[in-house]
């Protein structure tokens, strides 16, 4: 498997096809305490760039884009009754949804861990 990272602090874990994505450690220490999760419903198409989910905090609502195109397979259930995962489990666990990769060579934009840490040193 291997993670890539987006400049709007989206993580996402490729496994063959499928992708798993979320919001980084960072992401979630900016917005304080999560109190809301909104996931796309299955079937739904998105292109990269697009807002695929939301996330509301004690101090904000955000966005959370999809780092690639593809077609939603599933939402994370767990954050619908328990919010507070992604703030306990950000980089696991708090996941926000998975799809079927459209195009893999989108994943050439993104930064790996060191890329992203480098960026977030920086902010």
């Amino acid at each position: 498997m291997s993670r890539y990272y987006t400049e709007d602090h989206e993580w996402i874990e490729v496994d063959g096809e499928t992708a798993t994505v979320g919001i980084t450690d960072y992401a979630q220490g900016q917005l304080g305490d999560i109190v809301f999760v909104e996931v796309p419903e299955e079937g739904r198409t998105v292109a990269k760039g697009d807002d695929a989910a939301v996330v509301e905090s004690v101090k904000a609502a955000s966005d959370v884009y999809a780092p690639v195109a593809g077609t939603v397979i599933e939402g994370n259930p767990a954050l619908a009754d328990n919010p507070a995962l992604v703030n306990e489990d950000p980089e696991g666990e708090g996941w926000f949804f998975k799809l079927t990769l459209a195009d893999t060579g989108e994943l050439d934009s993104l930064m790996d861990e060191a890329g992203y840490q480098d960026f977030v040193s920086k902010l």
